[in-house]
C-alpha cells in the first residue's frame, strides 16, 4: 500500500514539473514577441538585438528541458 502511495506522488511530482515546459513554450513567446514589437519601433536597431534574441529563447528552452529531465527523474529514479 505504501509503495503505491510513493509511486502517485511520484506520478503527480513529474506531472507538474512537466509545467515548467508550458512554462517555456510561453516564455519563447515572450521574448520573439518583444523583439518583434521592438524591430517595428526601431528597424535600425534590430540586427543589433538578434544575439539578444537567441540567447532569450536558449535560457527559455533551457528551463523547459531542465524541467522535463526533473519530470523524468521523478519517475523513474524515485
Amino acid at each position: 500500500m505504501e509503495g503505491d502511495i510513493v509511486q502517485m506522488g511520484a506520478y503527480i511530482g513529474a506531472g507538474l514539473a512537466c509545467l515548467g515546459m508550458g512554462g517555456a513554450g510561453i516564455g519563447v513567446g515572450h521574448v520573439a514577441g518583444n523583439y518583434l514589437s521592438g524591430a517595428l519601433r526601431n528597424p535600425a536597431a534590430a540586427a543589433g538585438q538578434t544575439a539578444f534574441l537567441f540567447i532569450g529563447i536558449a535560457f527559455a528552452e533551457a528551463l523547459g528541458i531542465f524541467s522535463f529531465l526533473v519530470a523524468l527523474l521523478l519517475m523513474f529514479a524515485v
